[in-house]
């Protein structure tokens, strides 16, 4: 399962779907601006979020 973690402080956590229990994969969305934001997708097509903050910033999936 991949995990998030803070770079600040060390804090980490474990996602996963909620509705088929598949450990979501990190990914990037780029918005119409060009600008882009990282996020957390199910690799079924259930539905992505934005990744999980800690410190102020994005926490960072090594997958």
């Amino acid at each position: 399962m991949p995990t998030y973690a803070c770079n600040k402080c060390g804090m980490s956590v474990n996602a996963s779907c909620g509705e088929c229990d598949k450990p979501l994969v990190n990914d990037v969305l780029t918005k119409g601006d060009g600008s882009t934001v990282q996020v957390s997708k199910c690799p079924e097509g259930h539905g992505k979020i934005k990744s999980p903050m800690c410190c102020g910033e994005d926490m960072s999936c090594s997958i």
